[in-house]
C-alpha cells in the first residue's frame, strides 16, 4: 500500500438529475441560509445540473452527502457558487447581434438629448458591458461624435463578487476574444501575458456593481439593457417577473436586448415591439 488517499469513486452523472426532492430542498434552504444564494428560482433541472458537476468532482452521490461535506468544509462554497453562477460570455459573442445593435439602436441613443444609460444584467466577468463600450467608442468615431460618448454610462450587474472584481480589472484570458474581430482585437486590448488587458479608455464609462436580478429588481431609467442566456435558467413565473420589471426600468422608446435562445413571455410579449425578432432587439413603445 501507498499509503495515499484513493481517489473518489466516480459518480454518475445522471445520479442527482432526479428525484431525492426532498433532500435537494433541504441543500437549498441551507445554502440560501448559510450563503444568501437563493436557488430557488432556477428550473430544476438546470439547479441539479449544476449541483451535480460539485457532487461528482467531490465523490457524493446524494444531496445528503454533499450537504454534509459542506458542514464540514466550509470552503467547498466557493466552487459551487462559482458553478451554481457561472455564465458562459466571450466578447462580441454572437457577432451579428451586435451588428444589429450597431444599425438599429446606436443611432437612436445618440440622438438623444442628456444622459443615457446602458445596464448589462447578468454581465458575469464584464465583457458584455465592456462590448457596450467598444462599440459604441467606434460609432462615434465614424460618425464624429466622439464629444458624446461623456453621456453615456453602462452598469454592469451580477451576483457573484468574484466576477465582479475580474471586471474591474480588465484583464481577459484569450479564450474571451474568440469571438472579436481581429482589428478590434489589435485596437482595443494589450498583451498582459499569459492575458490580454483591455485599453483604459474602453473602461472610463463602465461601471460594475453587485445585484440580484431577482431579489432587488431593476434601477429605473434605463435606455438599453442586455439580458442575454440570463432569464433562460428561471422558471416561467420569474421570466415573466423579470421582463416586467426590465419594461419598467426603460424610458420610453428603450431597447432590450435578449439571448438568441430566449423568448419573450406572458405579458411582455404585449409590453414590447421588435425591432430584429432574429436577433432578439425589442424596444418599448415611445
Amino acid at each position: 500500500m501507498s499509503g495515499l488517499t484513493p481517489p473518489p469513486p466516480y459518480v454518475p452523472f445522471s445520479l442527482p438529475l432526479e428525484g431525492d426532492e426532498e433532500e435537494l430542498e433541504k441543500l437549498k434552504r441551507k445554502i440560501e441560509r448559510d450563503r444568501g444564494f437563493n436557488c430557488s428560482f432556477y428550473k430544476d433541472k438546470c439547479l441539479r445540473r449544476r449541483i451535480a458537476v460539485r457532487m461528482r468532482a467531490r465523490g457524493q452521490r446524494t444531496f445528503a452527502e454533499y450537504s454534509a461535506l459542506l458542514d464540514r468544509e466550509p470552503a467547498e462554497y466557493e466552487p459551487l457558487l462559482d458553478t451554481l453562477t457561472i455564465n458562459v460570455t466571450k466578447f462580441f459573442r454572437n457577432l451579428e447581434t451586435w451588428s444589429a445593435v450597431e444599425a438599429q439602436v446606436l443611432p437612436h441613443l445618440f440622438a438623444l438629448k442628456g444622459p443615457v444609460k446602458v445596464w448589462s444584467a447578468g454581465s458575469a466577468s464584464g465583457e458584455e458591458a465592456y462590448t457596450v463600450s467598444i462599440l459604441l467608442h467606434e460609432w462615434a468615431e465614424r460618425n464624429g461624435r466622439r464629444a458624446d460618448l461623456d453621456r453615456f454610462r453602462i452598469v454592469g450587474t451580477d451576483i457573484d463578487r468574484r466576477s465582479l472584481e475580474n471586471a474591474r480589472l480588465g484583464v481577459f484570458p484569450e479564450l474571451s476574444l474568440s469571438e472579436t474581430p481581429a482589428h478590434l482585437r489589435e485596437k482595443w486590448f494589450s498583451d498582459a501575458a499569459p492575458l490580454l488587458r483591455i485599453r483604459e479608455e474602453a473602461k472610463r464609462n463602465v461601471s460594475f456593481v453587485r445585484r440580484d436580478l431577482i431579489s432587488e429588481g431593476a434601477e429605473g431609467g434605463q435606455h438599453l439593457i442586455f439580458c442575454r442566456n440570463v432569464v433562460i435558467y428561471f422558471d416561467r413565473e420569474i421570466q415573466e417577473r423579470l421582463f416586467k420589471d426590465f419594461h419598467d426600468a426603460l424610458v420610453p422608446g428603450g431597447f432590450l436586448v435578449m439571448g438568441k435562445v430566449e423568448t419573450l413571455v406572458g405579458e411582455a410579449r404585449t409590453l414590447f415591439r421588435s425591432v430584429n425578432n432574429r436577433e432578439r432587439i425589442f424596444q418599448k413603445p415611445a
